[in-house]
């Protein structure tokens, strides 16, 4: 690997917790293709500045789907880990998402309840309307905050936190995310992506107590960039 300066965008870093923008197609933890993840760019970028010789320790506490992008939070100590693991359990971490639609959804603003169901042979989720076998429940709220020309801008806070939940409930009320192909979208992104992106996160500090804000900029493309203007 080169330096890590120009793979990472860190949003916040302390002794106990680094919080970074992941890009489209970066997975944050390594899989069965053998890419680099993000958890090990991050642990260069900590060995690097630090100047540590041996192991560097780096908790995953969540992860974001490789196609989207967005706020990731990682774990410097076993204390932070340990305690935002629990938070997370207990939907003490507020987090928001935007996304981008083709389809208008039917109302300005909405709650979805649905079930899902994972299927692990081809890595997708499928909706139902009412509780089934091995189904969990998912729940989300969204807002239209933008119409572009040809697309719809939705604000997500997510009640629950399930596998492909947002790409896979939008999809259900015929609204799929742009570039989504697995659920529904019409093409892909030139960049490979879905425009979804893991925009804000909120949570108490697990060792200082102090409130954490952080705010995550968008993909630099003309689509992302008309959503802020």
């Amino acid at each position: 690997m080169n330096s890590t300066k120009d793979n990472l965008q860190i949003l916040f870093e302390d002794n106990h917790i680094i919080i970074v923008n992941k890009r489209v197609g970066d997975i944050v933890q390594g899989d069965k293709t053998g890419d680099i993840p993000l958890s090990e760019i991050v642990k260069q970028y900590i060995a690097e500045k630090y100047h540590k010789k041996g192991n560097v320790f780096l908790g995953v506490v969540h992860r974001l789907d490789r196609p989207t992008s967005g706020i990731v939070i990682f774990a410097k100590t076993s204390k932070a880990l340990e305690r935002l693991n629990k938070m997370l359990r207990d939907k003490q971490i507020q987090k928001t998402y935007w996304a981008i639609v083709k389809n208008k959804p039917s109302r300005e603003k909405d709650i979805l309840t649905h079930y899902l169901k994972k299927n692990s042979k081809n890595n997708k989720s499928t909706v139902f309307s009412r509780e089934t076998k091995d189904s969990k429940k998912a729940i989300l709220h969204y807002t239209i905050i933008k119409k572009l020309d040809n697309y719809v801008v939705l604000k997500i806070d997510l009640e629950t936190g399930r596998h492909h939940q947002i790409r896979a409930q939008l999809s259900f009320i015929k609204s799929p995310i742009k570039g989504d192909l697995k659920y529904g979208a019409n093409r892909s992104n030139p960049d490979g992506g879905i425009c979804l992106h893991a925009r804000e996160i909120e949570f108490i500090h697990p060792v200082n107590k102090e409130i954490v804000h952080i705010l995550a900029d968008t993909p630099k493309n003309v689509l992302w960039d008309s959503c802020s203007k």
